[in-house]
């Protein structure tokens, strides 16, 4: 009934139906700040924005609801996507409102980019060609580059605005220079006639110039190994709110990306043996051992916990490109389930960091020392989302993981054994990061701090980081209430 409604509402435009809010949203937030004088009036209308897209979403993907409108696709996939940007879209500005590092004199221009940002990652998760996936990622990075300026006297966001807009801008000029590459000699931008031409073609130079070009300018996007040095300045630099919907929104798009493009390209010249998609295999899972390790090596040397958690989340980057090494549908699923745990994980803990910068807390980690006698409950829940991040169960870290790593060994496609010496990079890789982890407990539960003085921090902080509590403790028992999806969103990519 809710699903006839809403396309009575949109008809052949339901597949935007989700986009329309947000941009929507993003349009009148300015008016919005003008008119309603208090800050308050503005986050509330987001609020409100950002549930009517969610709401509309779930319905669409709960009644299995399938439509193409003017090339963007509305099916499992792509609103099972759409869903987990708006997750990250609602936990930012929920509690954007009460935090110390977000402008409020500039509040609807602040909330216009997060709309206009998230609305990038859904036409991105929608498209079907690499032309429009372009303009989706672009419109999200543009939207990202002003979102980190807009910190409140600060100048290291100033400094992290400037080198992620000038990376961002030599990532473009790679991308459109590998995408033209590949239109020159396939004729289409079309990922499905991309896939039939590398299935019934050999390999040729230009066609292997311009993929290369694609990786790069997309590995910036997810801050794979070496296109990773922008994450750490950024993630620091930026308020903590934006550093969060960095790190699981904007990154998370980049990798529904590389699923889209070159996962939908090759998988069927991968699963008929080709040298071609064996060679995009091997390069995919060079680049996702490397980042992997890279990012948990170097994490464990820093002491900024903003910083820790961004060289983290280059390594989790690298345990989600083993898809793409593997290229088979249960990794796919697997992956994108990765991709919501993740979420919970990493945003949640950039909760806890965020909260704690409003209690006046600093953001290295000798700051965290004594923090289980100050505030129990964010010790314990910052525990459960490191630990969770570390692979350790039965938390959704641990269940995401190991249907991750398990696609590399014990699935049908990769039977032969081919990728087991990746799942063993993997396995070894989580042991490391549990390390650097551990580090933050030690402080947290073990080291005293100078004082005993009690932490509070504002409330919608807590409710957010419940939320995210609730959720890394719930899928690591109960992973079917989000895999089931996971599944069959790989039958309609694929």
């Amino acid at each position: 009934m809710a699903a006839d409604i809403i396309s009575s509402i949109f008809g052949d435009m339901t597949p935007l139906a989700a986009m329309i809010f947000l941009l929507i949203g993003a349009l009148i937030m300015p008016a919005v700040q003008m008119f309603g004088k208090k800050h308050t009036v503005t986050w509330c209308v987001a609020l409100l924005m950002v549930i009517l897209s969610f709401v509309t979403d779930v319905i669409l993907l709960t009644n299995d609801v399938e439509a193409t409108y003017l090339g963007v696709k509305l099916n499992t996939y792509t609103t099972l996507m759409s869903m987990l940007f708006l997750i990250v879209l609602f936990l930012v500005v929920l509690v954007s409102n009460v935090s110390t590092e977000t402008t409020k004199n500039h509040a609807g221009a602040y909330y216009a980019l997060l709309f206009g940002a998230t609305l990038g990652m859904l036409f991105v998760a929608s498209s079907s060609s690499l032309l429009t996936i372009f303009v989706g990622v672009e419109l999200t990075s543009i939207s990202s580059y002003a979102l980190v300026a807009l910190k409140r006297k600060d100048g290291r966001a100033s400094e992290a605005a400037v080198k992620y807009a000038i990376i961002g801008g030599m990532s473009t000029a790679l991308t459109l220079y590998g995408i033209s590459m590949i239109y020159g000699i396939a004729g289409s931008l079309e990922i499905n006639d991309l896939a039939n031409y590398v299935t019934f073609n050999d390999f040729t130079w230009m066609f292997g110039v311009g993929l290369i070009c694609m990786i790069a300018g997309y590995g910036f996007k997810i801050a794979a190994v070496p296109f990773h040095m922008w994450a750490p300045d950024v993630y620091e630099g930026a308020a903590t709110p934006v550093s969060m919907f960095l790190a699981t929104g904007s990154k998370k798009m980049g990798l529904a990306v590389f699923i889209q493009v070159f996962m939908a390209m090759f998988i069927i010249s991968a699963t008929a043996g080709s040298i071609f998609g064996l060679t995009v295999q091997y390069i995919f899972a060079i680049i996702a051992a490397i980042t992997m390790t890279v990012g948990n090596v170097v994490a464990i040397a820093q002491p900024n916990i903003k910083r820790m958690l961004a060289y983290s989340s280059i390594a989790q980057a690298g345990y989600i490109l083993i898809i793409l090494a593997v290229m088979t549908p249960q990794a796919e699923a697997a992956g994108i389930f990765h991709m919501f745990t993740h979420v919970f994980m990493k945003g949640g803990a950039f909760l806890i960091v965020g909260g704690l910068i409003c209690a006046g807390i600093g953001e290295k980690i000798s700051d965290y020392k004594g923090l289980a006698k100050r505030s129990p409950f964010l010790a314990a829940a910052m525990m459960l989302f490191l630990f969770s991040l570390a692979g350790i169960p039965p938390l959704a870290g641990f269940t995401s993981k190991f249907f991750l790593f398990a696609s590399a060994v014990g699935t049908p496609g990769a039977a032969d054994g081919t990728w087991i010496w990746l799942a063993f990079i993997a396995i070894l890789n989580s042991a490391i990061s549990l390390y650097y982890y551990a580090r933050v407990v030690k402080a947290m539960y073990i080291e005293k701090g100078e004082t005993t003085e009690k932490i509070k921090i504002p409330t919608i902080f807590t409710v957010a980081i419940v939320v995210c509590l609730v959720f890394v403790i719930v899928l690591g028992v109960y992973p079917d209430l989000i895999f089931g999806y996971c599944e069959q969103a790989t039958e309609f990519l694929l």
